[in-house]
């Protein structure tokens, strides 16, 4: 019974998500908020699996709130899809690095729509392949950008020296696209070992979702556009 929240300032918009929703089977309680803060606040109340989050709202931005709530440390953390009317790549990449698992339109069809929140519920990445390849080449620049990310694990430090060497082989695996079942085959070790790693390598770095790992991964060079398989994503997504 996966427990969603909905964000959305425009009411008209936030009540016909949650109408829809309601029809689907399995799905446990659909909490409302109405702007970044209240979706912080629910968050933390509620505990949800699933946020549906508006980029532009009063007081807080999706983005900004989506950051805070990860930041709030929830076990599980919940998986955050922007739903917006903006198709661009700047906000696509802004999500992925706000540690958001995808990003979807609201002028999709319904039943587009409840496929992908399905999807989600059970994938780490909901962004077309291409598209996440694009937006790497594009909007990653590993001296600002890692830079960042080094100051946010340990200031002063070079982040991806805290990484031990299996470590850095996991992250390298799951940007390009790697299921934890498909590393662990890869690298001849169990499932929980994988995730072990995994665990250990997000802490160390300061991340709080696989989409930030993935895009953490290019932007520091530990992989690179092109090498290994396609990153994974779910038909419908943008970019498709």
């Amino acid at each position: 019974m996966a427990r969603i929240l909905v964000v959305d300032d425009q009411h008209l918009i936030r009540a016909g998500i949650v109408t829809l929703l309601r029809t689907v089977e399995g799905l446990g309680p659909i909490v409302e908020a109405s702007d970044g803060e209240e979706a912080v606040a629910a968050a933390r109340e509620h505990r949800p699996d699933l946020i549906l989050m508006d980029i532009y709202m009063p007081r807080l931005s999706g983005l900004a709130a989506a950051e805070r709530i990860l930041a709030l440390g929830l076990d599980p953390a919940p998986r955050i899809v922007v739903l917006t009317t903006f198709d661009e790549d700047e906000f696509v990449y802004a999500a992925l690095r706000a540690g958001c698992t995808g990003f979807l339109l609201k002028d999709m069809p319904p039943e587009q729509l409840l496929s992908a929140v399905k999807a989600t519920l059970s994938a780490d990445l909901l962004v077309a392949p291409a598209r996440i390849r694009r937006l790497i080449q594009k909007h990653a620049v590993p001296d600002q950008q890692h830079q960042q990310l080094q100051q946010a694990a340990r200031p002063g430090a070079d982040a991806t020296s805290l990484l031990t060497g299996r470590e850095s082989e996991v992250l390298g695996l799951v940007a390009q696209g790697l299921a934890n079942e498909e590393i662990a085959e890869r690298l001849c070790v169990s499932d929980s070992t994988v995730k072990t790693h995994l665990h250990r390598l997000m802490t160390k770095l300061n991340l709080r979702s696989r989409a930030q790992a993935v895009v953490f991964a290019y932007e520091s060079g530990i992989a690179r556009v092109g090498e290994g398989p396609a990153l994974p994503g779910a038909p419908g997504g943008p970019g498709a």
